[in-house]
């Protein structure tokens, strides 16, 4: 079955391609039921699964029987919340009830969770139909999908290229239709590196927006859509408050769904260099140039941004962070902590090294960026720049060479605004000429969550019509 909804390519929509807009419009008319959905995308996942791997956990009985609840709710005209019905994937690292998290790694032992993390019981309290986990690489400390635990996740739109990490799933089941809302972190760019490399939308909002739990210091969990909509949408439900996050804003009821804003007159960075030895690929530049120079037209005024990170402050980032993989890993018997991948360990070797005079300039080099991001953004309204430098790398890479560069600054353009706490969004802005999505990075202030989804609402009304989503292959896997 499908559905006549107005998109950009201005097709009919499979079901398991409609938006969460949409489908609750159709429930609410009673033109459609939870249940047919929910069939659907199993059978779209179905069909993709043996070629991406994209999913954990996928429970079929349970996801029907949601929605089984879901169609009687609605059918007395009594919706649960706000997403009742609709279909929804959840990164493995947010705890659901019953479910084992292993984290993307062999050597986590595989005990059922006790209760929902905060999104995942925003979510069920909304009426969402879960439909399963998404994979991750190990302990999320990749920014790509390799994970010793999953077979590997592959992007959709080319099998033989990388997801991106660490929502490494959650980027490839949104790209391949499995349903329209999805749920992934991000510490250093997890969301917005999938959902550049996959040609979606995802959100990483201010540090404490959604709460989440175990909360630390730059770890947030945001929304991975096909729409700006759908994301707002989301946000509505997940940053709802949770006490179990210490770490979390004061909660502000927050118009989600107010997303068309007047772009005259806003002061935009255009942020296209980097200091490290990373060069631009000539298509992300062009695709990035190309989203600015329509914001200039919109009535922006767009000026140029020098780079900021300062030598030593991301090699001493990824020196922290390779002592608390090191940590995670220590209380496991040594049989166990073997079972990891070679990237793991190769950061637990490296921390063996570090000092601890050393380990505590590394997390002063945290503060510093932190410090250096706030100063060279705060004059403007927002930032643009790429998500990547590349368009997505091979499958079984877990980083992109640069010689004599260390891999945690492939991830520039999005670290640091972790580390300043601002919000942060990816969003489609073309293709490469091999046809692989493009990110545009759209970051604002810190607390200005709405803001930076209005930002990348225009430039969805803005941009040219997006090509047509990948299919399952015919051929098996």
């Amino acid at each position: 079955m499908t559905i006549n909804e107005t998109n950009e390519t201005n097709e009919t929509t499979a079901l398991n391609a409609l938006s969460a807009t949409a489908l609750l419009d159709l429930y609410a008319r009673k033109a459609l039921s939870p249940v047919e959905v929910t069939r659907a995308v199993l059978s779209q996942m179905e069909a993709w699964e043996p070629h991406i791997h994209a999913a954990y956990a996928l429970d079929t009985q349970r996801a029907l029987a949601m929605a089984r609840e879901s169609e009687a709710r609605w059918q007395r005209g009594a919706p649960q919340g706000a997403l009742d019905g609709v279909p929804v994937t959840i990164k493995e690292n947010i705890a659901t009830q019953g479910v084992p998290v292993p984290l993307g790694c062999a050597a986590t032992e595989l005990v059922p969770a006790a209760k929902d993390a905060p999104p995942a019981a925003r979510l069920r309290e909304a009426g969402a139909v879960f439909l399963c986990k998404t994979t991750m690489p190990d302990l999320g400390m990749l920014g790509a999908a390799m994970s010793s635990f999953h077979p590997l996740t592959r992007n959709p739109w080319d099998l033989s290229r990388n997801t991106g990490g660490s929502s490494s799933g959650a980027g490839a089941a949104a790209a391949a239709g499995y349903g329209p809302l999805h749920v992934g972190t991000d510490i250093g760019g997890s969301v917005r590196g999938p959902a550049g490399f996959c040609g979606i939308f995802g959100l990483k909002p201010s540090l404490g927006r959604i709460p989440i739990d175990p909360p630390y210091a730059a770890r947030v969990a945001g929304p991975m859509t096909r729409t700006v909509a759908d994301a707002a949408l989301m946000m509505r439900v997940l940053s709802q408050p949770d006490a179990r996050d210490h770490m979390s804003l004061p909660y502000q009821a927050i118009e989600w769904n107010r997303l068309d804003r007047s772009l005259k007159g806003l002061r935009i960075g255009l942020w296209l260099e980097l200091d490290c030895g990373i060069a631009l690929d000539p298509d992300v530049r062009e695709a990035v140039e190309r989203a600015a120079r329509a914001f200039e037209a919109a009535g922006a005024v767009v000026e140029p941004i020098r780079p900021w990170i300062e030598p030593g402050m991301l090699e001493g980032i990824s020196r922290f962070w390779a002592m608390r993989t090191r940590m995670d890993l220590s209380a496991l018997p040594e049989a166990r902590r073997a079972k990891a991948s070679p990237a793991i360990q190769w950061a637990v070797q490296k921390s063996q090294e570090v000092s601890a005079e050393q380990l505590y300039k590394a997390h002063a080099q945290g503060l510093a960026l932190r410090a250096a991001t706030v100063a060279a953004t705060r004059d403007f309204d927002y930032v643009l720049s790429p998500v990547f430098p590349q368009p997505a790398f091979g499958a079984e890479q877990t980083h992109v060479e640069y010689e004599g560069v260390e891999p945690i600054h492939q991830a520039s353009f999005t670290i640091v605004y972790n580390f300043s706490e601002q919000p942060a969004a990816s969003v489609n802005c073309g293709y490469a000429a091999d046809g692989m999505p493009i990110g545009l990075q759209i970051a604002g202030r810190r607390f200005d969550d709405l803001g930076v989804l209005q930002m990348a609402r225009a430039w969805e009304e803005m941009r040219p019509a997006q090509r047509p989503w990948p299919q399952p292959p015919r051929t098996a896997a």
